[in-house]
Order: structure tokens, then sequence, then C-alpha cells
């Protein structure tokens, strides 16, 4: 096996934040699913056609509230992270659409809608996948380089990213740095994503606070750097609109931040930079 380069300037961590953008495009009666959005702070799951408007309204706080701090909390760090966006969120919120891309983010697409693809037929997942890239170039001027699903995917979902032209997948979540796989003979880099760290924990268990999702991120962050110093290591952390960017959660992802910064040797990019330099150093294996 070939040696495994460094991060660029030796830096021995890779640090990956990821911001869903999901609001607008859930589940719901209103655009003809068989029942509302699961996702729910409360946890009220309803199965029946009929729409849930308080947590409608939940998640529409991410677009008009969070969104702001979220994006002025990475300004003030001069911070370039990957949104990972469903397709329709961005097209509903064009304004959020326009300010990601002038911040110098990244968008990566997080399907046409956030939805499911699991029971999509291999022709139906190949337009959900199209439609997605059409609509995120035709919002933020640029084709999206990566792929992220609702979390259930099908057998053919790599495959036909790798034929509509993606880069990266991260629908992966076995590493702590980035990997290649080869589909159809072709190569196609997987930069892993991660659960643990996620703020969706503190909606999924409630007694889940922000002091506690702090301390698990500043936990996930120290091993890795120390574990950088050998070979290299990338940690993605996951937030959403919606969760963070309540007044009561964002803070914590400041000290996340300021927690990182203290450390020299952390290269702070989107996941797009991340694969470039990781194709570049590490190129896929032959044949």
């Amino acid at each position: 096996m070939s040696p495994i380069a460094y991060w660029p300037d030796g830096a021995q961590l890779a640090m990956s934040l990821v911001v869903n953008v999901e609001e607008g495009s859930e589940m719901s009666p209103a655009e003809g699913d068989r029942a509302p959005e699961a996702v729910d702070e409360l946890g009220v799951v309803l199965k029946k056609p009929i729409r849930n408007l308080g947590n409608e309204s939940n998640y529409q706080y991410g677009i008009k509230a969070g969104a702001p701090r979220v994006l002025d909390l990475l300004a003030r760090h001069g911070i370039a992270a990957t949104f990972t966006a469903a397709a329709l969120s961005l097209e509903r919120a064009p304004d959020l659409a326009r300010r990601i891309a002038a911040g110098g983010h990244e968008v990566c697409a997080h399907g046409w809608r956030w939805i499911h693809q699991f029971q999509m037929t291999e022709d139906e997942e190949r337009g959900f996948i199209r439609k997605a890239v059409a609509s995120i170039a035709a919002t933020t001027g640029r084709r999206p380089a990566g792929w992220l699903s609702r979390y259930l995917l099908t057998q053919n979902t790599r495959r036909l990213l790798v034929e509509e032209g993606f880069r990266y997948h991260m629908d992966d979540y076995s590493d702590d740095r980035p990997f290649w796989d080869v589909v159809g003979g072709r190569p196609i880099l997987i930069v892993p994503y991660a659960l643990d760290s996620n703020d969706m924990k503190m909606w999924a268990t409630p007694a889940y606070t922000p002091a506690d999702w702090l301390r698990y991120a500043v936990d996930t962050f120290d091993w890795l750097y120390a574990e950088g110093a050998r070979e290299p290591r990338m940690m993605s952390l996951g937030v959403h609109l919606r969760i963070i960017g309540r007044p009561g959660r964002i803070g914590a992802l400041e000290r996340v931040l300021q927690h990182v910064r203290r450390h020299p040797r952390v290269w702070i990019a989107t996941r797009e930079a991340i694969a470039t330099h990781w194709a570049a150093a590490n190129p896929p294996p032959e044949g």
C-alpha cells in the first residue's frame, strides 16, 4: 500500500464543518407526501395525511433566524463550511443561497428534496440526482461536487453518482479519513461523514444538552488531533440551521470553533477542498 500523504502545510487534522439545509423540503402532505415530517424536536410522529403546522414552523425557524446566526458566526471566524443542501430548500430561500455562495462556502447536494431514496427505482433515483444538480447549479452558480443522501440510499446510488460526474460521496461512516471506492471500473472518493457528533442528537434525545454536545465535540477533536500526529485524520461536525441556530445552542458551536482555533496544525476546509487535496496527494488505485 502506498504511504498516505498529509494535509496541506503539515496539518495533522482536517476539520470539516457541515451545515445541513433541509428546511422547506421536508415531508408534508402539502407536497403530496403520505404523512408529515417525522423528524420533530417534540417527537410528534403523525401517520395521517395532515399537515403538522407546528413542526413546519420549527423548520422555517432555521431559514428565518437560524441561518443568519450560523452564517454570521462563520463569517466572524473566517470559516468556509460545506452546506449540504436539499435543492428545493435553496430554491425557496434564494437570499440564503446567494449568501452561502457569496461567503465562499461549498454547496454539496443533499437530494432534490429532503426525502428518502431507498424506495426509488434506478430511473427515479437518476432523475432525482439530475434534478438536484440542475437546481443547485441555478441557485448558487456552481454544480455540486459531492452528494449526501437522507441516510437511506440504494445499491445504485454510488454508481449513479459516478455516472453523473460527482467527485465525492458522503454516505459512509466507516473511517476518519477519505478513501477510494471503484464502481463499474471508475473511482469515486469517499469522504466519510459522522453521526455521533451531529447536533441532531439534541432533537433525537431531549436530555442531550448543548453542553453535552460541546463536550463530545471537543473530546472528538482532541482525540483525532492527537492521532493526527501519527497519521492524517479528518473530523466531521454536522449541524442544522433549525437546531444549532437556536440562541441557546449557537454558543456551543462557537466554543467548539474557539477550541479548534487554539490548535496550530488544523486545516479547516470544505469537503470539496479536502477531496481535491486527497485525490491529488493519494491517487485512486489503478485498474
